[in-house]
């Protein structure tokens, strides 16, 4: 690129991308191979012990996969990523890389339902424990650290209640007591916020959401900031102490600000195995393409929703930090100004049936378990993402019984708001 500080447009569509040296093709081929021929002997020697970079097996990299790192990375900030099956897939290694058994980290009560589940339930087989905090009492995060602690996760944008995250105050924490800050940028994108620039350490997204952007693709990406120091407290000894299966290298030492997502995926993604299939690599670069299109789209038709919505006589409650009478409006104009996102929450009078009763009534937005997509979406999460939690739960994560979120997509803002009449108009 002729540019050397590209706009973020410029770099969504080209970041990471070159014609293809054999064919000319300008479109990044799907490299649809499980394996790449070595050059010589030496060649193969000097990947396999990380000497040299390149492709030795799909189920760790691939060229396609490269490029949609590259441009994930160029897009966050970041100096490294790691594509991989699906978000979860991603929060899977990053702690992979973190933590071993007796250890624990900090996590936002208000998440994403299926990153709670993550984390309480699943996580407890590899002896990882979970510790809640409350974003909204930054002082709640600092109080469950010990010395067995690893790391802070929170949501840029949480995920459903749409309430943006107060990144600095809770980095300052992290800092204080020397951890990584894990941040899930899946809602906001790198479009709306960049959280490397508030004090995060590690982002982490579903790709599969507004990367993609078209529900047509499963994928996760790890970006390294490349801004801690893994050595200093000796707590994270995947990247601070030899490894023997790569003759003693320590990761940290050897590749500096890149050490962390290299040790995902050599350490990680290696031996766990959940690799991203290269057509949906290409399918989410792609989407990456119009990002910025469309997630200005995105916010611009969720406030007229919202506006209308809050004025409807049979909606309780509207919760969309792009109202300006909203509690979280200040937290969005400081990290969000561009606008508040796609995804937002409100009340139906008359409770859980009301809720049920709308989401069935509705025509143009499909009723599923997804956001991000350029379709509207809507789901009930009491009764479907977060059914596994208890009411108090479900509450604080943001998803009472009355609660409905809905994913507003990039059709017709009026088309999108007569759909929401009629299935108001049934209840």
């Amino acid at each position: 690129m002729p540019s050397e500080n590209p706009g973020f447009s410029t770099l969504a569509v080209h970041a990471g991308a070159q014609p293809d040296p054999t064919t000319g093709a300008r479109v990044t081929p799907i490299y649809q191979t499980t394996a790449y021929v070595f050059k010589d002997a030496d060649h193969a020697a000097n990947l396999f012990a990380l000497k040299e970079f390149g492709n030795i097996y799909t189920r760790i990299m691939n060229p396609t996969q490269a490029v949609l790192e590259e441009r994930v990375a160029a897009l966050e900030g970041g100096t490294a990523a790691l594509a991989v099956a699906s978000g979860h897939a991603a929060q899977v290694l990053v702690f992979h890389t973190l933590m071993q058994p007796g250890d624990n980290f900090v996590a936002a009560k208000k998440l994403y339902g299926g990153s709670i589940n993550q984390f309480g339930h699943s996580f407890k087989s590899f002896g990882w424990e979970v510790r809640w905090a409350d974003t909204d009492d930054v002082a709640s995060f600092e109080k469950q650290i010990d010395g067995r602690t690893k790391a802070i996760f929170i949501e840029s944008l949480a995920n459903p209640a749409g309430t943006f995250v107060d990144i600095e105050a809770i980095s300052e924490v992290a800092r204080k007591h020397g951890l990584p800050l894990i941040v899930d940028n899946t809602m906001a994108s790198p479009y709306l916020v960049r959280p490397l620039e508030h004090g995060a350490d590690i982002i982490v997204h579903s790709a599969t959401k507004f990367l993609g952007g078209h529900g047509n693709s499963m994928g996760g990406v790890i970006v390294d900031g490349g801004t801690f120091d893994w050595s200093k407290s000796g707590k994270y000894p995947a990247l601070s102490e030899p490894r023997p299966e790569y003759n003693g290298i320590v990761l940290h030492q050897a590749l500096g600000n890149i050490a962390f997502a290299i040790a995902c995926r050599v350490l990680g993604l290696r031996d766990l195995g959940p690799a991203i299939a290269p057509m949906n690599a290409f399918l989410i670069l792609t989407g990456i393409e119009t990002l910025p299109l469309r997630m200005q789209r995105h916010c611009d038709n969720a406030l007229k929703v919202a506006e209308w919505l809050k004025g409807h006589d049979k909606v309780a409650w509207v919760s969309y930090s792009g109202l300006k009478d909203d509690p979280n409006h200040a937290l969005q104009q400081r990290y969000s100004p561009k606008g508040a996102g796609a995804v937002f929450t409100f009340g139906v009078k008359g409770g859980y049936a009301a809720g049920k009763a709308l989401v069935e009534g509705l025509q143009l937005f499909s009723h599923l378990a997804n956001i991000g997509d350029t379709r509207s979406l809507v789901i009930h999460p009491a009764s479907t993402t977060h059914a596994q939690l208890t009411e108090e739960q479900q509450i604080a994560a943001g998803a009472g019984p009355d609660v409905v979120r809905l994913s507003v997509g990039i059709e017709d803002v009026e088309d999108i708001i007569g759909d929401l009449e009629q299935s108001l108009a049934k209840i």
